[in-house]
Order: structure tokens, then C-alpha cells, then sequence
């Protein structure tokens, strides 16, 4: 019984409030303002973030979960000193050395990689601009995954040669070539002809370009023909299939300071990349835009707050008189008080509602319109719900403790 009158009240107390936000429709939009923005900030930021952690962690599976990178420096973590960066006196990385990895026992394979961007033109649309072009040796699809549509990788003697031949994405051939069929057929990086062996579609990796518009050229190619740098050479490390992350890592640290002469004392001079940093780079990016997303909501919320403040304290004036009555008629201060603070919180779980459903719009668009599919979770729901309630009892907290204790003498005379 006790359980069925609190849930009595409770339904009273909820449909007391919407009828005064019925009857105070201007004021309580202009009030729940400050919410509604607070709420559709957290949907909206929450939901690119779980978006973009998504791809992330796709590209982590498709990458491979063993497989690494040997890089000159550290390109996650790069630090800079007072003179120039740290890591230029590092020697670089050569096709020597990479191919040197590919004899080790717990490597299946060790793709060069050097890359740069070009500006592409085809026979269809205008030119291209700023394309990745990923300079690599034969088999750098064991590393990237996916599938040729169409036509086939470039060959060991293509590298060797130098040929200038090249692979398309899927998306970079649609625009280049429209309904053409691509392959065999030239394009022009940087003004340089090149001839489409194959059409690409990755599955998405980390490690590689985001952008739907890249190539994949020999290595040797992009060096000798385009703007490409050797500085910037590293090798894309296939792991055997039974061997660990830490086995191939292990090696390949030995082959690499063998190579280079290193004495034990001595400190690496090139840098091993593994996915999880990139995660972890990338958690620390969405965590400073999680902080400033939490900020910007705050401040809305505050807002929102004193909205919620004002407004409950202009309806406890307003309803002094039934105040009056209703403790006349036996109603306790406690009663006063959970009305008040129910009607506050109903206020801003209405906010809170209108927040999410322009948040799941934003959310909507950005996954249309751009290539991040932002998704709203679930918790996120939860959490704003929550936050919205949390928010209405905390600042209609003094007005429904004013309205609790009004002398019901003083509150029957008032006019």
C-alpha cells in the first residue's frame, strides 16, 4: 500500500507540473533553454566521440592486433626540442633494413612505407587535390585489408623499376573516372602520368590514411617522380600467425640495433609503434574534447539553473494561497517540498527530453553529412536524463523549501 500511494503521489506531483508548464508555456521554454542546449551539446559531442572511438577501434581490428610499425621517430608521441625536433639526428629507416625484417622468424612480412600528397586528374571532374599517396613495396595489402574491385596490385618488379603505376580507392576512381573502368587507363599525379593497375577498397586501418581519397604507388616511384621523402621511410610489420606481438617486437628491436651497431648501453635510435599507443593518443584527444564538452554543457546547465530557480520561485509566489490551503487541509511541509522539487525536476527532464531529440538530429546529420558515424548510445540517454533530474532538485531545492515552510495563516491571507 505505502508503495501505491508513493507512486500516487508521485503521478500527482508530475501532472501538477505539466499542467503549470501548460499554463506558463513562453516562461518555461525561455527557462529550460539553458538545458535543452546543455543536453544537445552532451548528445551531439558524446555521440561523434563514440562515433569516431568506433572507427578507431575498427581499424584496430582490421589492421591486425599484433601487427606494428619501425619508424624513424615516434609519430604518436613526437616531441620537440628548444632547437628542433629530438628525433633528427635518428638515422633513417632504409629499404635495406626493412628487408632485413622479413627474414626474421616471427615477421611474415615488412612493407616499406613513405608517404606523401599529390594533386590527381583524371579524364572526368576537376582535379583532386591534396590525395594521400602511400608509397609502398609489393604485398602492403597484407598489411591494409581489403579487396580489389577491380584489376590487381602492383608487382615486385614494378618496385624495382621504379614504374610509374599506382592503386586507386574506390572513392578517389568514382571521382576520377566517373562510370569509366579505371584500370589501364592514366592519371596524373602532380602533373607526372601514372597507369591504374587496380581499384581498392579497404576495410579501414588505423595506421593508414582516414581519407576515402588515396593511392598506393611503389615506393621507388613516389620517391623518384613526386615530392616524396625517404626521411620519413618505415616499415609496416606483418607478425606471424604463431608468433606473439612481443616475440616479433623482440626481433625486430635485435635486427634493427644490429644493423646499426648499437652497443647495449645504447639508447634506440628508431621507434616501435604499436596500435594500442594510437588508441591511447587518441582516448587523450576525445578526453580533452570530453572535458570541454562537459565544460560547455555546464555552463548551459547553469544557466538553465537559475532559469529553474526563478521560474519556481515566481510559481511558489504565485500559488502562496493554495500553499495556504493545502496545509490548512493536513498537507505536511514534506509534501510541499517533494511537489515543488518534482515540478522542478519535470522541468528540466522536459528540457532534458528536448535536448536529446535535437542531439539525436545533430548526431543525424553529422553521420549523413560527414564521414563520422556518430551514433547515440544508450548511456548517454541515461546520463543526460539523469543529469537533467539531478539538475531540477538541486536548484529547486531553496524555492521548494521556501513553499515548505510558509506560515499557512499568513499564506490563506495572502493576495
Amino acid at each position: 500500500m505505502r508503495i501505491l500511494g508513493a507512486v500516487e503521489r508521485v503521478t500527482e506531483a508530475v501532472y501538477i507540473a505539466l499542467e503549470q508548464l501548460r499554463a506558463n508555456k513562453f516562461r518555461s521554454a525561455m527557462t529550460i533553454l539553458g538545458i535543452v542546449i546543455g543536453v544537445a551539446t552532451v548528445m551531439t559531442m558524446s555521440a561523434a566521440i563514440a562515433g569516431i572511438r568506433g572507427q578507431a577501434m575498427e581499424g584496430i581490428e582490421a589492421a591486425g592486433p599484433k601487427n606494428f610499425i619501425v619508424a624513424r621517430y615516434n609519430f604518436v608521441e613526437i616531441q620537440f626540442s628548444d632547437d628542433g625536433p629530438s628525433w633528427r639526428d635518428n638515422p633513417k629507416v632504409t629499404p635495406r633494413e626493412v628487408a632485413r625484417l622479413t627474414e626474421l622468424s616471427s615477421v611474415r612480412s615488412a612493407i616499406v612505407e613513405v608517404y606523401t600528397s599529390a594533386t590527381l586528374d583524371g579524364p572526368q571532374g576537376a582535379p583532386v587535390s591534396g590525395v594521400g599517396i602511400a608509397g609502398n613495396s609489393a604485398g602492403w595489402d597484407e598489411f591494409t585489408l581489403g579487396t580489389f574491385v577491380a584489376g590487381n596490385n602492383f608487382l615486385p618488379t614494378d618496385v624495382a623499376a621504379s614504374h610509374p603505376v599506382l592503386v586507386l580507392s574506390k572513392p578517389l576512381a568514382e571521382v576520377l573516372f566517373g562510370s569509366l573502368d579505371p584500370v589501364g587507363r592514366t592519371v596524373k599525379a602532380d602533373g607526372r602520368p601514372f597507369t591504374v593497375l587496380g581499384v581498392f577498397e579497404p576495410r579501414g586501418n588505423i595506421f593508414g590514411d582516414s581519407n576515402d581519397n588515396f593511392a598506393v604507388m611503389p615506393y621507388t616511384a613516389a620517391l623518384k617522380h613526386l615530392k616524396a621523402w625517404d626521411g620519413f621511410l618505415r616499415a609496416l610489420v606483418v607478425t606471424e600467425d604463431d608468433a606473439t606481438q612481443q616475440q616479433a617486437i623482440d626481433q625486430v628491436v635485435g635486427a634493427m640495433r644490429g644493423m646499426r651497431g648499437l652497443r647495449p648501453a645504447d639508447p634506440n635510435d628508431f621507434a616501435i609503434i604499436k596500435q594500442e599507443e594510437i588508441l591511447e593518443t587518441f582516448n587523450k584527444i576525445t578526453g580533452v574534447f570530453f572535458i570541454v564538452m562537459i565544460g560547455l554543457s555546464s555552463v548551459a546547465l547553469m544557466v538553465g539553473g537559475v532559469g529553474v530557480i526563478a521560474i519556481m520561485m515566481i510559481s511558489v509566489t504565485e500559488r502562496t494561497r493554495e500553499i495556504g490551503v493545502r496545509k490548512a487541509l493536513g498537507a505536511r511541509r514534506r509534501e510541499i517540498l517533494w511537489q515543488f522539487l518534482f515540478e522542478a525536476s519535470t522541468l528540466t527532464v522536459a528540457g532534458a527530453t528536448v535536448g536529446m531529440i535535437l542531439g539525436a538530429l545533430a548526431a543525424w546529420l553529422i553521420r549523413s553529412l560527414t564521414p563520422i558515424p556518430a551514433t547515440v548510445q544508450p548511456g548517454a540517454v541515461v546520463a543526460a536524463l539523469v543529469m537533467a533530474a539531478v539538475a531540477g532538485i538541486f536548484f529547486g531545492l531553496f524555492p521548494a523549501w521556501r513553499a515548505s515552510r510558509l506560515d499557512p495563516v499568513v499564506a490563506l491571507r495572502y493576495e
